[in-house]
């Protein structure tokens, strides 16, 4: 065998080495694109693992503030109006985690824009939900036709055919109105449904009705924070479509609400005395026993005999018959004379010289109607039942109860003039205990009323009897300054609709008429809640509606709204709230 000279051998040696160190550099260098890669990855990982945690913490802390909100309007004895409204120290930037590092260190802030202000004023507070019309509620308010359209048609973008659409959809009959639609109009659409004819569960359900779109429903606010971002006023360069006229289309949903209610309850918890409850004698021994003999007396012999001069027509139940109501009357008086007691004792409904057997003349429909009243008690025939007080008096004559009707034959209040305990120059604090102790009903609450200091002008217009000078100087009137500190005393000197007529914007007659479609304040708060970071980073953003009529109040609507953006700046979450 021929061998290969050495140079030859020698060479191929070489090659050999050549080939086995670029081999290694290969591999060397897949080991540390793979380490690299691991690296990388790891990272990533960890920086993803920090970020769900920082998220989680977000959510967490919004979720926080949501919780403290609803522990808040269950205490309404312990907060005012104005801590509702705007309250930096309750929601403004609270520190929950308190980290090392700015990035670490976690808040919570309930952020709400202020109701008509152009400017992008926010304030740290929850939305009254009775600052908005509640649609479940607007068939059931009494309102006229011409009234209920004219709810609706003081919204923007509103028309007949879809104010008459609406109301369709609500109503619970199938003929549709002159421009409305009902099921011969959605059964042929594809795919076909039919109205609800009843009460929304949500305002997203007003996207099924005839003519309403997204846009008119949510107009321009596409982050949904109330406030004018630039991508918001730039015509058509970004999302969402607008008209670039430097104000905020908010839509309908500013001024429509599906949750717009006040409890019946007071502050404590406890019932509210109803006024026009049936049986004046209880009324009255009710009243006697918390609020004296003076006021039970003057509010029974409202009842019974009604104002002098009457501000309403009492909204006297009637058959529609004179006849038929006078027999009905005369029944009452009957049975009210003829009840027993256990011993056998016919019970006296006499109090404070009052024969209270003939029951009521008048229901008060309003509470300001109390204001400045007065009632003239005809003369008593006798003093059989002389001692009408809350703990009774003796058949006959004797010594009456307490607040009672008198001695022998004599009468406390027979033949007098009574005047209001409550006058329009002196409303105060015994008017704010009358409001939080007495009701107009047995309701546990009431829906669809207009708190008028939070509503913005167009919801204000659409109140029956408004007219737009009132309006104006209602939305003029600011619950928080310029600056963002809280206006002090703006929420207690509105804390009753009565300001308007102590202020001369409107008479008595014409604000009881309006009282029955307005409030000071509803007992349903929507809150948008913000979990952030000192150092910037995640933002989780919730919002949620919360019930105070229930006991303890009830979050019964809950949003993640994280996936529209931040929807506000740093500085405008913690701190003193800037434009």
């Amino acid at each position: 065998m021929k061998r290969l000279p050495w140079s030859v051998v020698r060479t191929l040696e070489t090659h050999r080495r050549g080939s086995a160190l670029v081999v290694v550099l290969i591999v060397i260098m897949m080991l540390s694109l793979g380490a690299y890669s691991f690296s990388q990855l790891m990272t990533a990982e960890a920086r993803a693992t920090i970020l769900f945690d920082r998220d989680s913490q977000a959510r967490a802390l919004a979720d926080s503030a949501i919780e403290v909100a609803a522990a808040v309007v269950g205490k309404p004895e312990d907060v005012s109006v104005a801590d509702l409204y705007h309250s930096p120290e309750l929601f403004g930037g609270i520190e929950v985690v308190s980290g090392a590092t700015p990035q670490a260190t976690g808040r919570y802030s309930l952020v709400a824009p202020v109701e008509n202000d152009a400017s992008g004023m926010l304030r740290n507070g929850m939305i009254d939900e009775s600052s908005k019309w509640n649609i479940n509620a607007l068939l059931n308010m009494g309102l006229t036709d011409e009234e209920l359209a004219g709810v609706f048609l003081a919204i923007p973008g509103m028309d007949d055919t879809i104010v008459q659409s609406i109301i369709d959809w609500l109503d619970a009959d199938d003929e549709p109105r002159e421009f409305g639609a009902e099921i011969d109009y959605y059964g042929s659409l594809d795919p076909p449904y039919a109205p609800r004819n009843g009460k929304l569960e949500t305002l997203d359900e007003l996207l099924k009705v005839q003519g309403v779109t997204p846009a008119l429903l949510y107009g321009e606010d596409a982050n949904r924070n109330g406030i004018l971002d630039p991508n918001e006023d730039d015509g058509d360069i970004s999302m969402p479509a607008d008209n670039q006229d430097g104000v905020l289309d908010l839509g309908w949903s500013a001024f429509l609400t599906v949750y717009g209610s006040e409890t019946n309850l007071r502050k404590d918890g406890s019932p509210k005395i109803n006024l026009n409850q049936p049986l004046l004698s209880t009324l009255y021994d009710t009243l006697e026993e918390e609020f004296g003999a003076d006021v039970a007396t003057f509010i029974v012999a409202f009842r019974a005999y009604g104002p002098v001069k009457p501000l309403s027509d009492g909204n006297v139940a009637t058959t529609g018959d004179a006849t038929t109501d006078e027999d009905f009357q005369k029944l009452a008086e009957q049975v009210v004379r003829g009840l027993l007691n256990s011993d056998g004792n016919t019970p006296s409904t006499t109090r404070n010289g009052m024969d209270l057997s003939g029951g009521s003349a008048v229901e008060i429909t309003s509470l300001i109607e109390l204001i400045d009243a007065q009632v003239q008690v005809p003369a008593s025939g006798g003093g059989n039942n002389g001692g009408g007080g809350s703990s009774g008096g003796n058949n006959g004559g004797g010594s009456g109860g307490s607040g009672g009707g008198g001695s022998g034959g004599g009468s406390a209040t027979g033949g007098k003039t009574l005047n209001s305990p409550w006058t329009s120059g002196g409303l105060g604090a015994t008017w704010l205990e009358l409001l939080d102790a007495f009701s107009l009903s047995d309701a546990e609450y009431s829906e669809g009323r207009i708190n008028i200091n939070q509503a913005r002008r167009e919801t204000l217009m659409g109140i029956p009897g408004m007219t737009a000078e009132v309006a104006d100087v209602i939305v003029a009137r600011k619950m928080i300054n310029s600056d963002g500190t809280p206006q002090t005393g703006a929420a207690e000197a509105m804390s009753s609709t009565a300001w308007l007529f102590t202020e001369g914007l409107v008479d008595q007659q014409t604000l009881v008429g309006m009282d029955r479609f307005m409030t000071a304040r509803g007992s349903v708060y929507r809150v948008q809640a913000i979990g952030h970071f000192d150092g910037g980073g995640m933002v989780a953003r919730v919002e949620a509606v919360i019930d105070a009529t229930k006991v303890p109040p009830a979050i019964i609507s809950r949003r993640d709204l994280s996936n529209l953006g931040p929807g506000y700046r740093s500085d405008q979450l913690s701190g003193s709230i800037s434009k």
